[in-house]
């Protein structure tokens, strides 16, 4: 027990100052201990602005206000002034007279906060002198007052700053317009989505009873009007929660990928370069690790990626290293004019994926997976669609995105689910750019893990012919080259490659006798293309068990811009239809008709084949006499039927079209199959497409893999069930064409499947097969 009395005058800065006299008078025991409540003074404060949160900072030392001078200040030093005065984030640091000045002295200069410390006065600073240049000059700061709880940084349950108390906000009180203020205000660029709904968890804040009325361009939300109160009762399952873009703040310029480059920063609305003094790993870890890109491998200067233009925001950063953003690291200032662009420093990243496909059939197909905080989590299929699979697909450098997919398509994943609620609108160069409903879902399962798939095909070519519009097919499938089977591949599919190499239309399907075998890898995806696409990674890609190909199937295609366009033995159908017409052959450089003499069903398998048209369905005479070809015709082929295209067949003769019997040819391309009875267009009763009449199929022998190449053909997608109950779709009428159908499965149409001869059965209609499959691709 101290007993001694103490006689402090109250203006003593500690007591050990205070006189004491030499003993207490009283007797004293533990029981009278003193205990004291002091009020706890804040030690920092903005003044000058419209709010507590925006102003002219001023720190309390020795019992008296002073200001910090401007040198150094920066976002880091502004993010402790708002967190010590519990005002959000810092939405800019700001370093000259903006707000009026209201104290003399300066306590602080060159503060070096890392943007973690509790107060300001636990940053390092200097203590300025009488004749510093910047005496002249207060630091200023602007807090958000506003904030996003409950998911990232960009996304979460609003609450706004109402005097010292954080509020939640009433969806009923809430517009687009206020969003586009949140967002702006928070540097997280434009508002994805309002929710509600208790989309981000009940919040336990007092609810904000006012109506806010911004017009959206407001710089932050309390300069927005406000009514007093709004009429619509609320309670915390009202709670408005919201997305935004979360818009890059650094990004990478001028190098060979988005993870190397110039350093360019975004502030104030407007991107300028680093000034590379004071650069070097630090700093270029900090870039690194924002924008996803792994560890760095080099700090660069001298404008190693070219010369910038703009402002240069910064030099002399200091980064510790653990800072999420550049913007978070300590600098001398922002915005210098006596620099120029030669200094612009630049970063190469080792660009590290941050997004990975599991389980399927190839890397470029699977479960979503995404890496956050050192951990593999998955992404929940609410809100999943192609957009989000279009920047999955561009990440992973896989071509363009063939199917969006949820309920576990390739099974549960483990671990945590990561995202939920993605809305990319397609063009970002990471999923992690897209804004989502927030990291960590717990209102999902490893049920509704979302999976992509995409083409996986990159680049395509045409190899070994005698230019670039004619050759071998050759596509690049991630990053290694192959050939395509001849199996997989038909005239829809050459027209699509022809337009995407600027190569006019397809001409012909020719095999490897006509451009020779690859020696790389050979490509079995079945591409079921329209024929009106652009490229081929457009086109639906089925992946399926089949027969094996050799380099000696390798397809090869001749494009209308190709000098072979004219060659001797190709062929072309001038109907309306892909697959049937007046047949027309060249020879010798002339388009020529061909005369119905000696023509046979063997010669029309020939052409069908050759077309990528499947089998023959029926040829006739034709009494069409065009001028062009008036005296032009051919006739006398003669082919085994296994020839690869009519130029194999014997030599035929040349003539003038005295006769009038020119020949037309109907093959069974992609619309001589059907599916009846469902109402839709990939579900029923088959029918198939002869001799002038539709007839159904027996169910003898008929099995899934038969199902997998009637979707194929339909562009269904895939067999969901064989249907062997009879007469699934009730009984058809008229032929029963085909029996005992026995496909691969691996088939591009069902005219390349064993079967026996057309109308040979021995079974009724209440047999008649009916296929189910996945849908519309």
């Amino acid at each position: 027990m101290w007993t001694q009395e103490i006689q402090c005058r109250g203006n003593e800065s500690q007591i050990h100052l205070c006189p004491t006299s030499p003993s207490l008078e009283n007797n004293c025991s533990h029981e009278h201990s003193i205990g004291l409540l002091c009020s706890d003074i804040i030690n920092v404060r903005l003044v000058g602005g419209h709010s507590r949160c925006a102003g002219t900072v001023e720190i309390l030392h020795r019992g008296q206000w002073g200001t910090v001078c401007d040198v150094g200040w920066d976002l880091a030093d502004a993010a402790v002034v708002c967190r010590e005065l519990d005002c959000g984030e810092p939405v800019d640091a700001l370093s000259d007279v903006h707000f009026g000045l209201e104290s003399e002295l300066f306590w602080m200069k060159n503060a070096m906060c890392t943007g973690s410390e509790s107060t300001l006065k636990k940053c390092g600073f200097l203590k300025p002198t009488e004749t510093d240049v910047c005496l002249d000059k207060r630091a200023k700061v602007i807090c958000s007052e506003v904030r996003l709880v409950g998911g990232s940084r960009c996304s979460g349950r609003l609450e706004i700053l109402d005097n010292l108390s954080w509020v939640s906000v009433c969806a009923a009180a809430f517009d687009q317009q206020d969003a586009e203020v949140v967002c702006r205000e928070l540097d997280c660029g434009a508002p994805v989505q309002v929710l509600g709904e208790d989309a981000f968890g009940k919040g336990d804040a007092q609810m904000w009873t006012k109506e806010i009325q911004c017009r959206g361009n407001e710089s932050q939300i309390h300069l927005c009007p406000i009514s007093p109160s709004h009429k619509n009762t609320c309670s915390y399952e009202n709670d408005v929660a919201l997305v935004c873009a979360d818009i890059m703040r650094v990004r990478l310029v001028g190098g060979h990928s988005r993870c190397a480059g110039r350093v360019e920063v975004l502030h104030r609305g407007q991107w300028g370069t680093v000034c590379d003094y004071f650069w070097d790993m630090t700093e270029a870890a900090v870039v690194c690790r924002e924008l996803d890109c792994g560890e760095p491998v080099d700090a660069l200067g001298g404008a190693h990626f070219g010369q910038g233009s703009g402002s240069i925001w910064t030099n002399r950063k200091y980064c510790s290293g653990s800072e999420s953003t550049l913007k978070n690291c300590g600098t001398v200032n922002w915005g210098l004019y006596n620099y120029d662009h030669t200094k612009d420093a630049g970063v190469i990243c080792s660009d590290k994926k941050n997004v990975r496909l599991v389980d399927g059939h190839s890397r470029c197909a699977g479960r979503v997976e995404v890496h956050h905080r050192g951990q593999w989590g998955t992404v929940c299929h609410y809100g999943w669609d192609m957009a989000d699979a279009a920047v999955v697909c561009r990440e992973l450098d896989c071509g363009e995105p063939v199917d969006a997919l949820g309920d576990a398509h390739f099974g549960p994943g483990s671990g945590p689910i990561w995202m939920g609620g993605t809305f990319c609108a397609g063009s970002e160069s990471t999923l992690k750019n897209c804004g989502a409903v927030g990291w960590s879902i717990h209102a999902c399962t490893h049920n509704y893990d979302a999976g992509v798939i995409c083409s996986g095909y990159t680049e395509a070519k045409l190899m070994n012919g005698s230019d670039s519009c004619s050759g071998r097919v050759e596509l690049r499938f991630i990053n290694e080259w192959g050939t395509v089977c001849d199996a997989c591949w038909d005239m829809r599919a050459a027209s699509v490659l022809c337009r995407q190499l600027n190569c006019g239309i397809a001409v012909s399907v020719v095999g490897s006798d006509w451009f020779g075998e690859g020696s790389r890898e050979i490509w079995a995806d079945v591409f079921d293309c329209d024929g009106n696409e652009t490229k081929l990674s457009e086109c639906s890609i089925s992946s399926w068990s089949r027969a094996e190909c050799s380099h000696r199937q390798d397809v090869g295609v001749i494009c209308s811009n190709s000098s072979l366009a004219v060659h001797d033995g190709l062929v072309r159908l001038s109907g309306e239809r892909q697959c049937e017409g007046e047949v027309e052959v060249s020879i010798h450089q002339v388009w020529r008709r061909v005369l119905l003499d000696s023509w046979s069903l063997t010669e029309s398998s020939v052409v069908c084949r050759q077309l990528g048209c499947g089998s023959v369905l029926n040829f006739s005479s034709s009494s069409s006499s065009s001028p062009e070809h008036s005296h032009e015709c051919v006739t006398g082929f003669q082919c085994s039927g296994s020839e690869a295209h009519l130029g194999n067949c014997s030599s035929p003769q040349t003539l003038n079209c005295s006769s009038t019997q020119q020949l037309s040819i109907t093959c069974l391309g992609h619309g001589s199959i059907r599916l009846v009875g469902s109402g839709g267009d990939c579900a029923g009763r088959l029918e198939v497409f002869h001799s002038g009449s539709w007839g159904t199929v027996c169910d003898d022998s008929w099995d899934i893999k038969d199902a997998h190449v009637v979707c194929r053909q339909l562009q269904c997608g895939v067999a969901l069930s064989n249907q062997q109950v009879p007469a699934w779709f009730g009984p058809g009428s008229g032929p029963m064409w085909l029996d005992e159908v026995e496909c691969e499965g691996n088939e591009t149409s069902l005219w390349s499947c064993s079967t026996p001869s057309w109308g040979k059965h021995d079974c009724q209609h209440k047999e008649d097969v009916g296929v189910v499959c996945s849908g519309k691709k």
